[in-house]
């Protein structure tokens, strides 16, 4: 599917499985932020919606204003951080390379890369609109070996 091109319609009776959909107060920045920290790629971005990809994987970001009729608006917190309890979680994707972007694309890290002890090394980075991105990979197995010893 060409997602630069793709009607909403199309677009939309396409999705199938579980999906993640964002709000954001700025789609521009979350979307550069997720591109630059994690190496997604970024389609459709405009003031109001981008299509994020990793892989065969999409999910959506929009922004507050499209959601004005919608019942979710009334729950967003009027300060940050959002998304408290939720982790996205990007398997495959580096969390020392991420943790190495974050400072010059305006997030922060919870929790610096560490090797966890259910087999994968992973970060927790803050977006700026408070969301929780965990990249994380398989452990290695030197360093499976070495969280037994």
């Amino acid at each position: 599917m060409d997602y630069e091109t793709v009607t909403p319609e199309e677009f939309g009776a396409s999705l199938r499985g579980f999906g993640i959909n964002l709000l954001a107060r700025d789609v521009r920045r979350t979307a550069h932020f997720a591109a630059e920290v994690f190496g997604l790629q970024v389609h459709r971005l405009s003031a109001d919606f981008a299509i994020l990809s990793q892989g065969a994987h999409v999910m959506q970001i929009h922004a507050d204003g499209t959601y004005s009729a919608n019942p979710l608006a009334g729950l967003l917190p009027e300060t940050l951080p959002r998304g408290a309890g939720l982790e996205l979680r990007l398997y495959d994707c580096d969390p020392d390379a991420a943790a190495a972007r974050v400072d010059r694309a305006g997030g922060s890290i919870l929790q610096p890369p560490v090797n966890k002890p259910h087999g994968l090394r992973e970060a927790i980075i803050l977006c700026p609109d408070g969301y929780a991105w965990v990249p994380s990979r398989p452990l290695t197995h030197a360093e499976r070996k070495d969280m037994t010893t």
